[in-house]
């Protein structure tokens, strides 16, 4: 039998409904997501450090059983090399000292941390967090406390 003298299809085929565009709700302003506030890191530079993170850094170092020290916030010649950098340095009660220096005013800048124990000045700097892809406060403290802690400079060590 050849495909012509096949009977032909008895139902015959129906027209598909067209779609219909899916009617969006309406957002009312009052049942709008709330705006997040920015987070901490996204604020200015010369505002996020001497307000957000010395203070955070200082907690943090007495939380870990660390003496209060003194912290100060500069631009100014970088330990070891002298470029110009913004940094924090920290002076702890027994002398010793350490400086974490951004090479520009954003906290995603290149970072280094030097290190000076008591009488002497520092003579290495490393670089500091380099592999991280998003920077936080939180990041910040906790490892430049692990840092410290890592030199034997804060607690029972």
């Amino acid at each position: 039998m050849t495909d012509s003298a096949l009977p032909a299809d008895p139902k015959p085929a129906q027209p598909q409904p067209e779609p219909q565009p899916e009617a969006k709700p309406e957002v009312k302003p009052s049942e709008a997501k709330a705006v997040k506030p920015p987070a901490p890191e996204d604020k200015p530079f010369a505002d996020f450090v001497p307000n957000l993170l010395i203070p955070a850094l200082a907690k943090e170092i007495q939380a870990y059983g660390g003496p209060s020290c003194e912290l100060t916030f500069s631009q100014g010649p970088m330990p070891v090399v002298g470029s110009d950098c913004w940094q924090v340095a920290g002076a702890l009660p027994n002398g010793r000292r350490f400086w974490l220096c951004f090479t520009s005013d954003s906290i995603n800048a290149s970072k280094t941390i030097a290190l000076a124990e008591a009488g002497a000045e520092p003579s290495l700097l490393e670089s500091f967090l380099i592999d991280e892809k998003k920077m936080t406060q939180a990041l910040l403290v906790s490892r430049l406390v692990q840092r410290l802690n890592g030199q034997k400079w804060l607690g029972a060590n």
